[in-house]
């Protein structure tokens, strides 16, 4: 593949895969696998009924890495296998009746918001790379913490208090990741296509 081919705007990470229908099932189910293992990285936070997790990098990194329409579709399968009853949101559970469900929705449309800025080059450099996961971020928290709220007969006050305000630094430590790790791949990616092309 050459440089120009690595370089062709309107590209996610994904698209460097040659395409079949087989690569975007795979790819697809393999998001969706990838959110559920992340999700079971959890530390209880005291006086919340939401963990912190892994699965919030993990679906801003697959919206990010797939794009908008596989993005979504993987995290639409998360969403839809743990609400019939795969135990692989955050702490081992399913169903329909989590207070964080919420969260898996803004899951959704943080991946597709994100995947579909990536195909406009905001994955190339880092600080569009972090604007990106900012915004991911805060797509997930409007959705979750009314939810939440909602869920639990908290006020929207109590639930920003218990859904919201514990986990901006732990966010921000996966934004900062997140944003140095898909700018390296995309560079590593182009150096190495360069220098195969000066061959």
């Amino acid at each position: 593949m050459s440089t120009a081919a690595i370089s062709r705007p309107g590209q996610v990470l994904a698209d460097l895969i040659p395409a079949t229908r087989l690569r975007d099932v795979t790819l697809v189910l393999g998001g969706a696998a990838l959110t559920g293992i992340a999700a079971q990285i959890a530390v209880p936070v005291p006086g919340s009924p939401v963990p912190v997790t892994g699965q919030t990098f993990a679906a801003l990194l697959v919206g990010t890495s797939l794009g908008a329409y596989r993005g979504a579709a993987s995290l639409a399968v998360y969403a839809l296998v743990g609400m019939a009853g795969m135990p692989w949101f955050a702490q081992g559970k399913a169903g329909m009746g989590a207070p964080s469900l919420g969260y898996v929705f803004g899951m959704l449309l943080a991946a597709m918001v994100v995947g579909a800025l990536a195909r406009r080059g905001a994955d190339r450099n880092v600080a569009r790379m972090a604007g990106t996961m900012i915004l991911g971020s805060a797509i997930i928290y409007a959705v979750g913490v009314p939810y939440l709220a909602a869920s639990t007969g908290m006020s929207l006050t109590e639930a920003v208090a218990a859904g919201l305000t514990p986990f901006l630094i732990g966010d921000a430590l996966k934004a900062a990741l997140a944003m140095g790790a898909v700018p390296l791949v995309w560079k590593f990616l182009h150096d190495k296509h360069g220098k195969r092309d000066e061959r």
